[in-house]
């Protein structure tokens, strides 16, 4: 698995720029809440401590003085981290829990969550699907918008409002924590169940980790939020790859997790 991460470019060389990432850090370090994307961290976490962190994590250079070209992410702890995620998909199967899965990158990243939660759903547990169809305010570049939460194959994600129309977009690049907030107190105001186990990433992570809720996700090297939440304990684990690949280079890596969770793909 680690040969194909680098061959497709999701780990090795990948496609986010040095440029982004420092700059991303910059922010975080500013606690600019774009970059916080739902977490709130308890340390100081300035810029030269984010980088280590990142080289630590991800395996991007811990050089101050490299700031430019693409980012590297050791594809070894790609795998490793892979492991670990798979191995807490399996203890949530084990016990047929309840899962919500959500994510900021439907067009690349949605088949990857769907097909775990399939496998979650033949397992026995519950996929929850909260607040569907509800609309949420999100401030983005081009201003604020009002999407709606949906869920495609149990995976939540944001869309522009209306009815789905057929080859339409999946749905909205979102950052943003306020769609697992609004779906994780729907589920609350409900009378439950609530979920033993959040997947996803962005804000989806970031955004249920920082409520107390067990997390797992993805992250490319720009988005520091997430592994500073992985560092200071508030989500369990946290896959560095690059998150703007083509789709279907991500399916291989929803067979290697089922394989190792021990679920049928």
């Amino acid at each position: 698995m680690s040969d194909y991460v680098v061959r497709v470019g999701l780990a090795g060389v990948v496609g986010t720029q040095r440029e982004g990432s420092l700059r991303r850090y910059r922010l975080f370090a500013a606690r600019d809440p774009r970059v916080l994307i739902g977490i709130d961290p308890a340390g100081a976490w300035g810029q030269r401590e984010l980088i280590a962190l990142m080289a630590e994590k991800c395996g991007v250079s811990a050089d101050l003085e490299h700031t430019s070209g693409h980012d590297v992410i050791d594809p070894e702890l790609t795998l490793s981290a892979l492991d670990a995620f798979a191995d807490r998909v399996a203890v949530v199967a084990q016990r047929g829990g309840a899962v919500l899965l959500g994510t900021g990158h439907p067009h690349r990243l949605l088949g990857f969550y769907a097909g775990i939660a399939d496998a979650l759903s033949a397992a026995g547990c519950v996929v929850l699907t909260p607040a569907q169809g509800r609309r949420v305010d999100i401030t983005t570049r081009f201003g604020l918008r009002t999407l709606e939460l949906a869920y495609v194959r149990g995976v939540g994600l944001v869309r522009e409002p209306g009815p789905e129309r057929p080859g339409g977009a999946t749905g909205a690049h979102s950052h943003s924590p306020l769609p697992v907030r609004l779906a994780l107190a729907a589920a609350a105001e409900a009378g439950g169940p609530l979920p033993d186990l959040v997947i996803g990433d962005h804000g989806w992570a970031c955004g249920a980790g920082q409520l107390g809720f067990e997390t797992i996700g993805l992250a490319d090297s720009d988005d520091p939020a997430l592994f500073v939440g992985e560092a200071e304990g508030t989500l369990s684990v946290v896959v560095p790859l690059d998150d703007g690949a083509r789709a279907e280079c991500y399916l291989p890596l929803t067979r290697y997790v089922l394989h190792r969770a021990c679920l049928s793909p």
